[in-house]
């Protein structure tokens, strides 16, 4: 498939809108694990990952580029469609059962839109622990600026709610119809799972990783564990089944708490991922240039 500008490609949502703060900020790296478990706790879903994805035998490269994959879809400018076609060109192949025995394909609307779809809920609830509870009006843009990246994404607008209000009995009704907790789901949140060692950043930083891999590994299981099943809105959570007590809930506030204080006042090379970090800048000498050449300046 070719990857050529199309004549008419969708743009990505506008700088400056909740996404262009949210998409590229740490905090965003907190969220993913909730938004994927939710994925692929839709039984075509979770059945595409599990015959398809090297999710457990390369979980940080995978990691690594669906986090630049999302990034490209928000900061990406030109290229952030030419990687929605990348996606559903990679996708194409991927077919087979679910575990109700039904036929599934990635790119089936219902599918591929549920994928996209649960990054919204995730975003709106975790937010309220980790960045602040988003206004009415700041929901709604949020969920215009996720509708945007759908189309960059090759996802109808027939295919997806086009409002709030017809989001939440969508999303009530794939809870209540779909979700369950599929092999991969209940992979994603045991504490147990096997997972090899960190392999990303320098290498002598690999290599000490590595080494004390055996000690680290409870303890980051536990915690992401732990935000997974937090940060996954509680209806959603409980259409998996999966518990949740008063006391991670206050586990969880205060942790969110200390996010909140901390992020905000780290440099912008800190706080946001590198191919934001970049957009942003370029936006902002963008701003700059254009009213240094406003009349009368």
């Amino acid at each position: 498939m070719s990857t050529a500008p199309a004549p008419h490609d969708p743009p990505p949502p506008p700088p400056g809108g909740v996404l262009w703060s949210l998409a590229g900020d740490l905090r965003g790296l907190l969220m993913l694990p909730a938004a994927f478990t939710l994925q692929v706790a839709h039984p075509a879903v979770g059945a595409g990952v599990d015959e398809h994805s090297v999710f457990r035998t390369d979980p940080w490269g995978r990691g690594e580029r669906s986090l630049r994959s999302l990034q490209l879809w928000v900061y990406g400018g030109e290229a952030a469609a030419e990687e929605g076609r990348r996606l559903r060109a990679l996708h194409a192949g991927i077919r087979g059962t679910d575990t109700r025995g039904r036929r599934y394909h990635a790119l089936t609307p219902a599918n591929y839109a549920w994928v996209h779809a649960t990054g919204f809920p995730v975003y709106h609830h975790a937010a309220r622990y980790l960045i602040r509870p988003l206004t009415a009006a700041q929901e709604r843009q949020l969920y215009a600026e996720w509708l945007q990246v759908g189309r960059v994404l090759g996802i109808h607008d027939r295919d997806m709610p086009q409002t709030i209000e017809e989001f939440w009995p969508y999303h009530r009704k794939v809870l209540a119809e779909e979700i369950e907790a599929t092999a991969v789901a209940r992979e994603l949140v045991a504490a147990d799972t096997p997972l090899p060692p960190f392999d990303r950043g320098p290498l002598p930083m690999r290599l000490i990783v590595r080494a004390l891999w055996p000690l680290l590994l409870p303890a980051f299981a536990r915690f992401r564990r732990f935000l997974t099943v937090g940060l996954m809105p509680p209806d959603a959570r409980a259409a998996m089944g999966l518990e949740w007590t008063d006391e991670q809930e206050r586990r969880l506030r205060r942790f969110g708490r200390l996010v909140r204080a901390v992020v905000p006042v780290l440099p912008e090379r800190l706080r946001y991922l590198p191919l934001a970090r970049r957009a942003r800048a370029r936006h902002r000498e963008e701003q700059r240039l254009t009213r240094a050449d406003r009349p009368g300046r």
